[in-house]
């Protein structure tokens, strides 16, 4: 008895311990330049790509804001709800080959993303080869 009861603690550990090693959920997104907080990405995955998309804006006066210099079918779209991230595919322990927009610009780079520990996420995007760009950690929201 004590056997199976250990295996099953085991075994649940194990899967929630899996869990928290995702990329998958809320993310807080962190500005590289001014250190301050700026939103709330939620990372999901779909048809087996990973895709992030603002869902809250922490500066209150920008909630409202809208996407002036993207191009596309995200020009003058609201930034809450636009989908940043697109396409990443998981290769070991990172997710790129994606997309990532910068709603400020409106740029798009390509994008590469990994988990840092469990609460962690470097998010880098860069032009090129990845020795050309910048890496933002955001921090998981709980």
């Amino acid at each position: 008895m004590k056997n199976t009861i250990t295996i099953i603690a085991l075994f649940f550990s194990v899967c929630f311990y899996g869990q928290n090693q995702s990329v998958l959920g809320k993310w807080k997104t962190i500005d590289d330049e001014t250190g301050k907080a700026k939103s709330i990405v939620e990372i999901y995955e779909r048809s087996g790509m990973i895709y992030g998309k603002i869902i809250d804006i922490i500066d209150v006066e920008k909630k409202k804001s809208v996407c002036t210099a993207c191009t596309g079918e995200e020009k003058n779209k609201s930034i809450m709800g636009l989908v940043i991230i697109k396409g990443l595919k998981k290769d070991g322990k990172e997710y790129n080959s994606g997309k990532i927009l910068d709603p400020v610009t409106g740029k798009q780079y390509k994008c590469f993303i990994a988990l840092e520990g469990n609460d962690k996420l470097n998010v880098r995007g860069y032009i090129g080869v990845s020795l050309f760009g910048r890496t933002q950690t955001w921090n998981r929201v709980r």
